[in-house]
């Protein structure tokens, strides 16, 4: 079986949705699939093609962002529609895309409708796109009401990646849309040492992590407010390490400038990231409705970080309230410091949520029964 897949970033580019498409790639190649993907050639020093997995072709083409973490290809690059319309003249049996607001998944319509072959949409969304200004936010929410219709209407299967992101297809769509997991690359993870440098930089602290794009809508900014409410003696005992980039990153370092429990890293390498993680007390997830299944929040669960999150981003569906972790209602700043100021005075509760998560990761997010789920339906024409 042969697959075309349009994705809207690829490593070496950072994020959980790279991530999941990377090694969504590594385990199905594994079963004997063969894969192409087109992807953006982003960051600028990635390869032009190169063959991963033995059997996973990647090709990228030329592109840059309009807006931070929103690529276009080169439409005025020959090389553009020389790769695309060379896409044409092969023969795949199923063609895949992921997430409706990116413009890959416009492509993946055009070359699925003209070429006649089976279309299976991977949704990774679960709310409207909330961006810096209300101007933005409004040309998104307009964008998903006419191109991300047409994505979820023409495509031949929608697949959700948590049941937040099923009700949000829902409301464009109401055919089956099953929902499928990703799993985690236990092997990977283990593999990775953990960072002692930063830990014995921040020795005696209480390490509190948050990974992901910085957008409005990963409430990182009521993360800050709220630690800014801390009083001081507990301030003290803490740092708060952000890891990321996006739109509001020169906006959330300007607030958080003299909190100097709050540090802000920019982009990491991913092997990085998890080791910062595996040294983090904490993993703060104060986001809003938006991501379907945040992969940072499952890769700290899976270092055995304890959680404080709202239940948005798929986090009510990994994370039972005082189990393994504490759930906020909402991504408000006195919510939020509430749960820091309850879990930072228990060392005792973060031991125990520390150690349930990586026990509930491990029995639930295996990439094997994943791919066996996905397997089924690429097979059932």
């Amino acid at each position: 079986m042969k697959l075309l897949i349009f994705c809207p970033y690829y490593p070496p580019h950072t994020g959980g949705l790279e991530s999941h498409a990377d090694e969504f790639n590594k385990y199905l190649s594994q079963r004997g699939i063969d894969i192409t993907v087109f992807t953006p050639k982003l960051p600028k020093n990635s390869p032009e093609s190169e063959i991963l997995y033995n059997n996973v072709k990647i090709i990228r083409f030329p592109a840059f962002e309009i807006i931070s973490n929103y690529p276009l290809p080169k439409f005025w690059s020959l090389k553009f529609w020389s790769l695309f319309l060379r896409l044409f003249n092969q023969k795949f049996d199923i063609t895949i895309s992921r997430t409706r607001f990116f413009n890959t998944s416009l492509l993946t319509l055009i070359y699925a409708k003209i070429k006649k072959v089976r279309w299976i949409h991977i949704e990774h969304g679960s709310d409207f796109v909330k961006l810096s200004s209300n101007f933005k936010t409004a040309i998104a929410k307009s964008y998903d009401y006419t191109f991300g219709f047409l994505i979820f209407r023409f495509s031949d299967l929608n697949i959700s990646i948590s049941k937040a992101v099923q009700k949000f297809v829902f409301k464009f769509d109401k055919r089956e849309s099953p929902i499928i997991y990703r799993g985690l690359d236990f092997e990977a993870i283990e593999k990775i040492i953990p960072d002692l440098e930063t830990k014995k930089e921040f020795e005696n602290k209480i390490i509190i992590s948050f990974i992901g794009r910085l957008y409005k809508w990963k409430g990182v900014e009521n993360s800050i407010e709220a630690i800014k409410l801390l009083p001081k003696d507990l301030k003290e005992k803490i740092v708060f390490l952000i890891i990321g980039d996006g739109e509001d990153f020169q906006y959330l370092e300007k607030i958080s400038k003299k909190e100097s429990c709050v540090k802000m890293f920019g982009n990491l390498p991913r092997e990085k990231v998890i080791s910062i993680l595996k040294i983090s007390d904490i993993y703060l997830h104060s986001s809003m409705p938006g991501g379907g299944l945040s992969t940072s929040l499952l890769e700290a669960m899976a270092c055995g970080c304890a959680i404080i999150a709202t239940p948005n981003e798929g986090a009510d569906e990994v994370i039972q309230d005082n189990q393994n972790g504490l759930l906020i209602e909402k991504s408000e700043k006195e919510l939020v410091a509430k749960k820091i100021t309850e879990l930072i005075l228990d060392k005792e509760k973060i031991k125990r949520y520390k150690k349930n998560n990586k026990i509930k990761l491990n029995i639930n997010f295996g990439w094997e029964n994943s791919i066996e789920k996905y397997l089924e339906i690429l097979k059932n024409d």
